[in-house]
């Protein structure tokens, strides 16, 4: 729901509405580079992030799973498009593209749809993609980058991965994973993606050199000092990393 939650007034959102710290849009990324540029999901904060970052144009997109909070902002992508006279690239699995399509059946008109399939070249970044389990929201894509020898992963909506999904996330120089709660108390039927301490675990396992976690609910406040290892860290609005 991004922070501050419109119907909620604890001190996370409190602080989201007066100083900004906490403030939080729906994941995304915008990767930079000599070769190019591209964002990976669209979501209903797309234009706020985009005028927040002085952006006036993406021209290719690629997708993680056709949820609101990933593709809500797809309609005004493609507004752009129109009105600039450019065609978007979008990139995704067909069986996201699928639902995007069911969903807003207008936008081939303005956005050209390209499956993944074994993979991907955008911006120099070599990606491939595979399916991970998203708890009772059922699934997504995490992506896994290289690019001269720097290797990354994006995997932002996923809970109680199996073996075969972690091994694409193992030999990391960075990973950047989905949290939302600190520690969730709810049962795991109703989950949907990994808390802080659970997130932690699965570090100790697959030791990637560096970590973000990003996705974070109204649970998590930045003023806060969780403890967390040298080398992890909450991701905030606008923040910046280096991929080098």
């Amino acid at each position: 729901m991004g922070v501050p939650r419109v119907y909620c007034e604890c001190g996370v959102c409190q602080d989201a509405r007066e100083q900004g710290v906490n403030r939080r849009y729906r994941s995304s990324v915008l990767l930079e580079s000599k070769e190019g540029s591209f964002l990976i999901d669209c979501g209903p904060d797309w234009r706020t992030a985009m005028e927040r970052h002085r952006v006036r144009f993406a021209e290719q997109i690629l997708v993680t799973h056709a949820h609101f909070d990933h593709i809500g902002g797809l309609p005004e992508w493609a507004d752009s498009c129109r009105w600039l006279n450019r065609r978007g690239q979008l990139y995704a699995p067909q069986e996201v593209i699928d639902i995007i399509i069911r969903q807003y059946p207008w936008l081939p008109g303005q956005l050209d749809m390209h499956p993944i399939g074994q993979g991907l070249e955008l911006a120099g970044w070599h990606i491939e993609g595979w399916k991970v389990f998203h708890g009772k929201n059922g699934y997504s894509y995490a992506y896994r980058l290289t690019k001269r020898g720097y290797v990354w992963a994006y995997c932002s909506d996923a809970i109680a991965l199996s073996e075969e999904q972690k091994a694409p996330l193992h030999g990391l120089d960075l990973l950047i994973l989905g949290t939302s709660f600190y520690e969730e108390k709810a049962e795991f039927s109703t989950r949907s993606v990994y808390d802080i301490k659970e997130a932690l675990e699965l570090l100790q396992e697959i030791q990637p050199k560096r970590s973000l976690f990003t996705h974070l609910s109204h649970d998590i406040d930045l003023r806060r000092d969780y403890g967390l290892p040298d080398n992890v860290a909450l991701a905030y609005t606008g923040k910046t990393v280096l991929l080098k």
